[in-house]
């Protein structure tokens, strides 16, 4: 019998998108281990292991690294198919309205959480430096996005919350008897609303099926999780070997060779670039090959969409 994978999710309490990728561990079953990162840079340990990237949350498997919870869902898939998080037929549906989720409904729902009341509750326990810091971190992260005022995001808010509630009128998920991506996607913009800026979590009143919505996706918990720590983490990848790499078909757009040097880094949130060897461009997702000091040998896989490629000019 197979020893399933130990997976070490790299992320912090308050990070809505890790809260996505622990909803679906624990709807999977799945256990995983627990490294808690920084909120804000530096994070020189979860660089050490991606070489570059910095977003949350990170799935760590051995020495395969994962980023972008739209990739760590498809692993997870890979790993415990059922329950389905792309069941059948409506898996292309699911797909697309999880990717409006992760960024038009996203970034509404935190430009409204993230008005002065709302980081004054994230940060109520914190030094004050603690929210300076925050916020000159995440407006490095965003230079050169275009970002709503908490007026305009909040009324956005509010018309998204009600096609939820339209798409919940007569099934406790939102495409069907199930949860699927779509779900997972939509709920954790919403989870940071509710749980950690609760003081602006009113306009969640108005929409009761959306919050019976959300008792049951909370419901389904985290599954089972042990704490672990960075430097467990980093020994982990040095001790071991990148899993072997599927025979899919290169798949090239940009007239870039595998084992060509080359950067990937996201298109807008978060563009510190990782560099690496382009050892796999499949329809889905590129992958990195690149050592560090502490880590050795690691595979970087990042998606397709929401990424850019780009050759490293030789010297």
């Amino acid at each position: 019998m197979t020893t399933p994978p130990t997976l070490i999710l790299h992320h912090y309490p308050s990070s809505p998108f890790s809260e996505k990728v622990r909803l679906m561990l624990g709807y999977k079953n799945i256990p995983w281990k627990s490294v808690v990162i920084p909120m804000v840079s530096p994070k020189p340990d979860l660089i050490a292991l991606t070489g570059g990237y910095r977003k949350t949350p990170v799935l760590q498997i051995g020495a395969d690294i994962y980023c972008d919870t739209a990739l760590i869902a498809d692993v997870l898939e890979h790993i415990e198919p059922l329950p389905a998080l792309y069941p059948e037929p409506s898996k292309g549906m699911a797909r697309t309205l999880a990717q409006w989720a992760d960024s038009t409904l996203f970034w509404a729902s935190m430009a409204y959480n993230l008005q002065p009341r709302g980081v004054a509750q994230l940060f109520e326990h914190a030094p004050p430096e603690a929210a300076q810091a925050f916020a000159l971190d995440r407006k490095a992260m965003s230079a050169g996005m275009a970002r709503q005022r908490p007026q305009d995001a909040a009324a956005a808010y509010r018309s998204y919350l009600r096609r939820l509630s339209d798409m919940l009128d007569d099934r406790p998920f939102l495409l069907g008897d199930m949860p699927c991506i779509t779900d997972f996607a939509m709920y954790h913009p919403l989870w940071f609303t509710r749980v950690r800026t609760s003081v602006l979590a009113g306009l969640l009143d108005a929409t009761p099926a959306v919050l019976d919505w959300m008792d049951r996706m909370a419901a389904m918990g985290h599954g089972a999780m042990e704490k672990s720590s960075a430097q467990d983490a980093i020994a982990v990848a040095l001790a071991s070997t990148p899993s072997a790499l599927h025979s899919d078909v290169f798949q090239d757009e940009h007239g870039i060779a595998l084992g060509s040097e080359v950067r990937v880094c996201a298109e807008t949130f978060g563009q510190e670039p990782t560099q690496g060897e382009l050892v796999a461009a499949t329809r889905m997702h590129y992958t990195l090959r690149r050592t560090d000091e502490r880590a050795g040998l690691v595979h970087v896989h990042f998606p397709r969409i929401g990424y850019s490629l780009q050759a490293v000019a030789a010297a």
